[in-house]
């Protein structure tokens, strides 16, 4: 993984020092509330229902040992032993104090972690498939350009206040596991007629209020071009843009896709792209400064001789229900990679503590070369454990809870904090997964079911993801009353699409209900076999609207 050098940390270091004395200043009556917002949000810090959250980057999902530590010992020494894990490969401190931030920040800076652009009009953390270096379809690894962005867009002076905040995304394999089609940009990269390597490029997708998918605005950009056709992506959105805080919901770039039209801002890009194109040049040399920090490591070319793999799978039935729900193959024979479920029935999805951090850090120098990444479903992935390691690795994570054998079904819910903590939430979330999660305690029933994806946010803005959810739950506010709306048909993959309504919201009573209403029908519907996702797109939303509301 990427390794700062002295200039990266000295300006980590400096950034710390200058927040600590603007919360001095803000403390000391020295700056308003006006003036200082905008700071903290800079930094990651926001203002919710109980206590501060402050949102930590963690650059394309990838941590190492040394971090995930640091992580569980500020989640006890300044919050309250716990920390959740995003959508957006982050993790979030709820109850942090105002006045301790900048020495959260400052114990962070000492692994090279930060909160800087976390929050804020600006470019945020950049994402990737957490499967990237390790998969066998991959055209090229996605970290190292993901890398490259973080470098270019973090303190861009001509970025740090745009219209709204801004995502990318990038992806190296044909399996999209990034939600690229649901950023402001999303970069794939491809192989053109000639077999060079390069990126299509997206524009314009966004969830939140205004659920959008991208679209192409150029199949093909070469990789030296890469930084100067962002650039004049994001130069046109700052002029286009809608500002203020009148047009907070029509300020993405996806507004500004939909009002001018895909073909008007790709003359625009171009135009603004021929004019920096030779003054940003990404060449081959500074690619391959940060291609060195993702080498593959020494893997053991012993590890698919192992024998003892194949026997435990054989012999414990709990054992290769985890193998197959919770790993994936991994492109070195021998191997594999192994999802730590943090979907525990008995907590909120997302939310690991400190106690199983440690251990995490622990699995992850003993297992997997000592490394951790997060991925877009609130999980995490130890990527590079050998088949024979596996069984005591899963023992070790069962004994802590984390070994729950639902990676990709139901029970795998993606749910935001919602109104327990988010003060711009309309209604809660972590109790309704609480609900479904002990509805559907069999796991055998739930391995029936299949792939199903659902998703639970507690407002509009939908940092669950709801809009591309097999299932997706949005939570509204109706009179002061809790109220939520369904969609179904969501996918945030390769076959990207958004949820369709289902019909009216129901009340806070009858999710689960609606939930239950909702399996039922796609078990009589589905053919053999039938994912719930493929039975949806071949009936349509119709007959699950019929089960649902038929007493109505």
């Amino acid at each position: 993984m990427y390794q700062y050098d002295k200039h990266d940390q000295a300006m980590l270091d400096q950034r710390v020092a200058q927040y600590r004395d603007q919360t001095r200043r803000y403390l000391a009556g020295e700056l308003t509330e006006e003036q200082f917002r905008p700071l903290r949000l800079m930094n990651g810090l926001y203002i919710q229902i109980h206590a501060p959250m402050l949102r930590v980057a963690i650059p394309y999902g990838l941590m190492s040992a040394k971090q995930v530590r640091k992580i569980a010992d500020v989640s006890r020494k300044y919050d309250k032993g716990y920390v959740h894990f995003t959508t957006r490969q982050n993790f979030q401190l709820n109850w942090p104090a105002l006045e301790t931030v900048p020495d959260i920040l400052a114990d962070l800076a000492s692994v090279q972690m930060h909160a800087i652009q976390s929050s804020g009009n600006c470019i945020r953390n950049v994402t990737s498939d957490q499967l990237a270096g390790i998969s066998a379809s991959e055209i090229e690894d996605p970290r190292p350009y993901a890398e490259i962005i973080r470098q270019w867009s973090t303190f861009h002076p001509e970025f740090a206040y745009l219209p709204r905040k801004f995502k990318i995304a990038v992806v190296g394999n044909p399996d999209d596991r990034a939600a690229t089609q649901v950023h402001d940009i999303g970069l794939h990269i491809v192989k053109n007629d000639a077999g060079e390597v390069g990126f299509e490029v997206l524009v314009g997708g966004g969830l939140g209020r205004t659920p959008i998918i991208g679209q192409q605005i150029t199949p093909f950009i070469e990789k030296q071009h890469l930084l100067s056709y962002l650039e004049a992506i994001l130069r046109v959105y700052n002029q286009l843009g809608r500002r203020g805080p009148s047009n907070k919901y029509k300020a993405r770039i996806k507004i500004t896709v939909r009002e001018h039209g895909i073909d008007h801002i790709r003359e625009l890009v171009e135009a603004e792209w021929h004019q920096i194109k030779d003054q940003l040049l990404l060449d081959d040399k500074e690619i391959e400064r940060v291609k060195q920090y993702f080498v593959d490591p020494e893997y053991d070319t012993a590890a698919a001789n192992d024998e003892s793999f194949a026997k435990m799978v054989a012999e414990d039935a709990n054992f290769a229900r985890w193998i197959e729900r919770n790993t994936v193959d991994h492109k070195v024979a021998g191997y594999k990679a192994a999802y730590i479920s943090l979907k525990n029935p008995k907590t909120p999805p997302g939310d690991v503590t400190a106690e199983q951090l440690d251990v995490i850090a622990d699995l992850a120098e003993e297992f997997s070369l000592g490394e951790v990444r997060s991925t877009h479903n609130q999980n995490l992935l130890l990527s590079d454990v050998k088949q024979g390691d596996l069984y005591a690795l899963w023992l070790r994570l069962e004994a802590e809870g984390l070994a729950t054998p639902n990676i990709g079904t139901l029970t795998d819910m993606i749910c935001c904090p919602g109104l327990d903590f988010c003060g711009l939430a309309n209604a809660t979330s972590i109790p309704l997964a609480q609900q479904i999660n002990d509805r559907f305690e069999d796991i055998d029933y739930v391995y029936d079911l299949g792939d199903l994806k659902i998703n639970i946010s507690g407002c509009m803005n939908g940092c669950a993801h709801q809009s591309v959810g097999h299932i997706g739950i949005l939570g509204v506010d109706k009179k002061g009353e809790e109220w939520y709306q369904f969609t179904l048909g969501g996918s945030s993959g390769t076959d990207a699409s958004l949820g369709e309504r289902l019909g009216r919201a129901v009340p806070k009573e009858d999710v689960l209900k609606t939930v239950e209403a909702l399996i039922d029908a796609y078990v009589e519907l589905r053919e053999e076999e039938e994912p719930f996702l493929s039975t949806v797109r071949r009936v349509g939303v119709e007959p699950f609207k019929e089960r649902v509301y038929a007493d109505n």
